[in-house]
């Protein structure tokens, strides 16, 4: 199996796939590790997207609260009202998981707004808290945050100091024109004779050389191309130089959803596992191990996923491709030796 992305390739892959259609503002993250505005309209009410500045589509859900997961809470947090998010997107942020905002405040993308549903459902109010990945962590392990949504891998290495709540397949991409008629398949067979974009030094830069050397074997070609920046790859994918873009599945639906009312729109052609062809990855909650947090939240996902405002929170971000049927706690995760 290949081995799993590591934080900085993964958020160095959905940063650049950014690069070609920045947002005009909002991309520069508070400095410290400094509460956010919520994006929570009238009671019972959670508006995902907002002051996303295109990132998403403005959806406004309806979302109340449960008593009978809000029970499940440990007594502490139930007592506080409040649920502490922690966010590792400092210092730039990574559209459209996590970033601030245009009125330059708001912590908004994917990860926070989801939180912020899942908080809805707990009767607490969200608490947003913007760190570097490192110090998100630290947060979590010092009681500083009660939780991290910030596109978390769920592995077997993690397990031992956190629990996990899954809510978000962990998924690579491959992004073609509009136009094109190929698409993946879930089949690296289907690249025979394709020349594929990939950004250089990547987990997917990898994958897709390991397929490259079993067409050759098969004699069959795959031509790999690295190009200096995104809008060099960019610009060879709208002029035909190239078939696709292999990339993070969260960046490439950003770029997706940005060149959508373009002269050249592009779309995704396929997903693959980041965890490789025998586990599929899951983005996860996490919590605190031992801190009675993770049933509750999976609990509230699943209210989310049965209700509908999880399919509707995806689709406003463009990631409905990384759907999960349910939430579960510490399923199973990245093994010790892939971690």
């Amino acid at each position: 199996m290949p081995s799993h992305p590591s934080r900085r390739s993964l958020i160095r892959g959905i940063a650049a796939a950014t690069t070609a259609a920045t947002l005009a503002t909002g991309l520069a993250a508070c400095g410290g590790d400094s509460d956010a505005a919520t994006t929570t309209a009238a009671a019972g009410t959670v508006t995902v997207g907002k002051v996303s500045n295109g990132a998403a589509t403005e959806t406004t859900l309806k979302v109340s609260e449960v008593k009978s997961i809000s029970a499940e809470l440990p007594a502490s947090v139930r007592k506080s009202g409040t649920l502490r998010i922690a966010i590792g997107a400092l210092p730039d942020g990574f559209p459209p998981l996590a970033f601030v905002g245009s009125d330059q405040k708001t912590l908004t993308g994917a990860e926070p707004d989801f939180g912020r549903l899942v908080a809805a459902v707990l009767g607490l109010r969200p608490e947003v808290k913007n760190f570097t990945w490192e110090n998100m962590f630290v947060g979590i392990d010092s009681g500083r945050a009660d939780v991290g949504f910030s596109n978390i891998t769920d592995t077997e290495e993690r397990k031992k100091k956190y629990d996990f709540a899954s809510y978000r397949k962990d998924n690579l991409g491959f992004e073609v024109q509009k136009k094109s008629t190929w698409n993946f398949d879930g089949n690296y067979e289907n690249l025979a004779g394709r020349t594929v974009a990939v950004d250089n030094g990547t987990n997917q830069e990898k994958i897709l050389l390991e397929w490259q050397t079993k067409l050759k074997k098969e004699g069959k070609t795959l031509t790999v191309k690295n190009f200096a920046g995104k809008n060099a790859t960019y610009l060879a994918l709208t002029g035909g130089r190239i078939d696709a873009y292999f990339g993070a599945n969260p960046g490439l639906a950003y770029h997706e959803k940005q060149s959508a009312d373009s002269p050249a729109p592009t779309r995704s052609a396929g997903t693959f596992s980041g965890a490789g062809t025998t586990l599929q990855g899951l983005i996860a909650a996490t919590t605190k191990k031992d801190s009675g947090l993770a049933k509750p939240i999976a609990d509230a996902v699943n209210h989310l996923i049965e209700n509908g405002q999880y399919a509707k929170w995806l689709a406003a971000y463009n990631l409905s491709n990384e759907a999960v049927d349910k939430a579960r706690v510490n399923p199973p995760g990245l093994p010790l030796d892939n971690s």
